[in-house]
């Protein structure tokens, strides 16, 4: 995609370009306390190390886990790989400021320090007998000795990732670690053992305002981790929120569609109980401006949008899962709001909360809502691209979930 394509997005997104495995199934014991969406390898929103991978280097990822188990393994992702990927080795620990850890563990696969990736597929460690607690943070630590080429990662970490040359899977002090980036690579996964065989996995599934963008890097205040934080590991919280993503449209910036990632993001994690489903203002507004790179398209359309979200309760259904269905938020100054636009979010949020397709709905419009503006984002809850919104607006989208809607 050209820069001028990017740059597009940068304004409508809000984004700032700066430096930035075998399913478990539903036995095993294995449930999910973390995940992030697989994109493929592209320049993204900002500057990332998905294109050129990575050759004799260490990359080292912190991540938030959401429940706690005696032992934890990790998933890793090859999905838009064209050849084998190979991790020479790989570490777990507790994560403690910067690249620092503690406690560190070896990872294993199928008991070999080494892990071979196939084309598009994914994998996952060993037992690692790790305690972990809710809401703790772990590092994941990956040394690559080969040149991978290109590599599936995830765009918006809000998250720092480091990377330092050589083997340092080890290092405890993250001296090392002298380069950062804001994104994830391979990672797309930590599980760990409840010995309750019961479904009690949130899936949280969505586009930017899932993934967090405005929450602020490296302070788990994205709307998931505020509601993983009210249910303190009661149940686990994943977040498969992607930017940009839609409802209908594949793109290379924005991920796969809802639709055709809903069954490896959402159906195929172990344990899940409940998917709560925030999809559709990218579809809108996406398709009311002109990008630089992507196919013209006519406007979406209210009835386009719902068969959308039908298919993803329908899909949800035959798995058994509780569908909760939100409402999308306003979005009025936004830099692809239109009025046209508007009518269509105001038909799907009208039939999101009344045709009782859903199990439950979580009113976010109206939660989110200008007291002033109903079409408007509350200023105090907004990131500054009308759009978006900052760690006090996501942490108010998780006090308006009802826990027993869970």
């Amino acid at each position: 995609m050209r820069r001028k394509t990017l740059l597009t997005l940068v304004t409508v997104f809000g984004l700032v370009a700066t430096p930035a495995v075998a399913s478990a199934g539903q036995s095993g014991g294995w449930e999910g306390t973390w995940t992030a969406s697989a994109h493929r390898p592209h320049e993204g929103f900002a500057p990332n190390w998905s294109l050129e991978g990575f050759a004799d280097q260490t990359v080292r990822q912190v991540v938030r886990v959401s429940q706690g188990g005696p032992a934890v393994r990790i998933q890793l992702s090859n999905k838009y790989g064209t050849t084998p990927l190979t991790v020479t080795g790989a570490t777990i620990a507790k994560a403690t400021h910067g690249a620092a850890v503690e406690s560190v563990r070896p990872l294993t696969f199928k008991a070999r320090k080494q892990a071979v990736i196939p084309p598009g597929g994914q994998v996952a460690s060993d037992t690692a007998f790790l305690p972990v607690r809710p809401l703790e943070s772990l590092a994941v630590t990956l040394y690559f000795a080969k040149p991978t080429g290109p590599v599936t990662y995830h765009a918006v970490a809000e998250a720092t990732t480091y990377r330092a040359a050589g083997d340092h899977r080890d290092d405890r002090d993250g001296a090392a670690f002298t380069e950062t980036s804001q994104s994830w690579y391979l990672l797309s996964g930590v599980q760990v053992i409840d010995p309750n065989p019961r479904r009690d996995v949130v899936v949280a599934f969505g586009d930017s305002i899932t993934d967090g963008f405005g929450a602020g890097p490296n302070t788990n205040d994205r709307y998931p981790d505020e509601l993983a934080e009210r249910l303190r590991g009661r149940l686990g919280v994943l977040n498969q929120g992607i930017g940009a993503n839609q409802v209908l449209a594949d793109t290379g910036f924005g991920g796969d569609s809802a639709l055709n990632r809903f069954k490896s993001d959402v159906l195929s994690q172990p344990r899940v109980r409940t998917v709560i489903i925030l999809e559709g203002v990218n579809d809108i507004g996406l398709s009311e401006i002109e990008v630089p790179g992507l196919p013209p398209r006519p406007p979406v359309t209210a009835a386009q949008l719902i068969a959308g979200h039908r298919e993803l309760v329908r899909q949800a259904r035959e798995k058994g899962l509780r569908v909760i269905g939100a409402t999308i938020l306003p979005y009025k100054g936004a830099a692809y709001y239109t009025e046209r636009g508007e009518k269509v979010r105001d038909e799907v949020n009208t039939w999101i909360r009344t045709s009782g397709v859903y199990d439950a709905v979580v009113d976010f419009d109206r939660v989110m809502a200008d007291p002033k503006d109903a079409d408007a984002l509350n200023p105090a809850y907004d990131v500054g691209d009308r759009l978006h919104p900052n760690a006090v607006g996501y942490k108010a989208m998780a006090a308006a979930i009802d826990l027993r809607s869970l």
